[in-house]
């Protein structure tokens, strides 16, 4: 059946972003909204401020219909239940790369939006998963009892995945549902998370790029913006849309004057907890690098965007991923290199440091704390360089068979030894994303590889024994071609065969 692009119909809602409840107030009528900064678990609303300060006190069961009514994307987006019929609402960016995975030299989704103006429409995503946090259990207990006495920093490490690979490997067993031990406040606490995947997830309807990305790069990270930031998916469960009790319900009218609002989603990360020494690593090694390494592929993808139309179409996405996170970590970096913020983070680290100090309990557990991180981050410097480039970067072929070999070496193990990634509860998830059937385009991955193996000769230096290795005296666009040129890997059933 010929699918259709967008028909121009205009929706527009936004949301931010299963596992974390933020909650702001919207004041409609003012030209600026004035939210209560924080972000909870939904086993830990602040219920004592809300009641206080807003009147309101969340009961479990208004909490478990937020909670079963949120998703997660498994490409870390957020979205929520719409409907009673499995319909799901999320930002356009959630849905990009599946409109350009569908896409062809014929008709560009990307460019065009997409409508399903009946179910038998909808476009099936080659590799988008759902998932809806259906419990969570306090496992800190089960965990923390698995490091002994005169273990070293090691030997505890090693012990707590094991103990969590075995949590999750039962888990899955006894329910069925994808299970995860979630790490919570640097392992003050951990939680066994269990999920409700999907991995039959259709496009119902996404604007084109033009309305949804109003206003360009130059309007990214900018408040107010306008634009139709705005997608819609329906989920599927043996070939029919999943029945969804709890859904968010539509209010035409919008909140009104001081409305208690509540955002439920998957968040990004937070740094605020940084030390001065974590923040000056950043500052003078991560980012630095980060944005010279995104800088540098952009480049490189708008000189193959220049071979034609459809090179074009085929670097769009990804040049407007790399282009977003070099925007936000711009913004970042600068802050960073201004003195004036970081005086304040040096300041407020001193008075902490103050407090702890005057607390002979406290010291004696915590004060050497920051000295610790102060060496960890030492040799962070001095590490990083060979773990960021000491792999093969940009092409999706090399790492289809970097987690193929790396499957085939993980299983033999017992579970508890495992890879993060490898492990009996998550590989349904791997197996999904390795037998995605979106298409690869030699001459792209010809391209990006020869990239990756240029940034990580021109980082370690011919002599490195990783760049000897994997170039064996041969220029990077050389052993691109032969290595995309010479494997099977972008035909889906020979992967299925391997």
């Amino acid at each position: 059946m010929e699918r259709k692009p967008m028909n121009r119909k205009r929706l527009c809602r936004t949301l931010k972003g299963l596992s974390l409840l933020a909650m702001t107030i919207l004041f409609t009528g003012s030209a600026v909204a004035k939210p209560d900064v924080g972000m909870w678990t939904f086993d830990n609303p602040p219920t004592k401020l809300l009641q206080e300060k807003y009147g309101f006190t969340p009961t479990k069961a208004w909490l478990d219909h937020v909670r079963l009514s949120s998703v997660r994307f498994m490409d870390g987006g957020s979205g929520s239940f719409v409907s009673p019929n499995g319909l799901v609402m999320t930002n356009h960016h959630v849905a990009i790369g599946q409109l350009q995975k569908n896409s062809t030299a014929e008709i560009n989704y990307v460019k065009t939006g997409f409508y399903a103006a009946a179910p038998g429409e909808e476009m099936k995503s080659p590799d988008l998963q759902v998932n809806v946090l259906v419990s969570m259990q306090n496992v800190t207990s089960r965990v923390l009892s698995a490091v002994k006495k005169g273990m070293n920093d090691q030997a505890a490490l090693k012990a707590r995945q094991a103990r969590i690979a075995k949590i999750e490997r039962e888990s899955l067993k006894k329910t069925g549902l994808r299970s995860t031990v979630v790490n919570l406040y640097h392992g003050g606490e951990y939680w066994l998370y269990r999920y409700k995947n999907y991995t039959d997830v259709r496009l119902v309807f996404a604007p084109e790029r033009q309305a949804a990305y109003f206003g360009g790069d130059s309007d990214n990270f900018t408040y107010p913006r306008y634009d139709l930031d705005v997608a819609f998916f329906r989920v599927y469960e043996n070939g029919k849309p999943i029945h969804s009790p709890d859904y968010f319900k539509w209010n035409a009218k919008g909140p009104g004057d001081n409305e208690l609002v509540f955002v439920s989603g998957n968040p990004g990360s937070t740094d605020r907890l940084y030390t001065v020494a974590q923040l000056l690593y950043q500052r003078d090694y991560r980012y630095p690098r980060v944005l010279n390494y995104i800088k540098s592929w952009i480049k490189n993808l708008k000189e193959y965007a220049k071979r034609g139309p459809e090179q074009k179409r085929r670097a769009l996405v990804l040049t407007f991923g790399l282009s977003n996170g070099e925007k936000a970590m711009t913004g970042e970096y600068e802050a960073l290199e201004n003195p004036k913020i970081m005086e304040i983070r040096k300041t407020q680290q001193e008075t902490f440091r103050k407090k702890v100090d005057g607390n002979p309990t406290w010291k004696a557990e915590y004060g050497n704390a920051w000295n610790i991180i102060a060496d960890v981050t030492k040799k962070q410097e001095i590490a990083s360089n060979k773990q960021w480039f000491e792999k093969v970067i940009g092409s999706r072929l090399a790492g289809l068979a970097t987690a193929i070999v790396q499957y085939v070496v993980e299983v033999k193990k017992p579970d508890a030894k495992r890879l993060d990634g490898y492990h009996v509860s998550q590989l349904r998830s791997l197996k999904f994303r390795l037998l995605s059937p979106a298409p690869i385009y030699a001459d792209f991955e010809e391209n990006n590889l020869a990239w990756g193996l240029q940034m990580s000769l021109d980082a370690l230096g011919p002599d490195d024994p990783f760049i000897k290795i994997v170039l064996n005296g041969k220029t990077p666009g050389e052993v691109a071609k032969e290595l995309v040129g010479g494997t099977k890997l972008a035909d889906v059933k020979f992967r299925e065969k391997l």
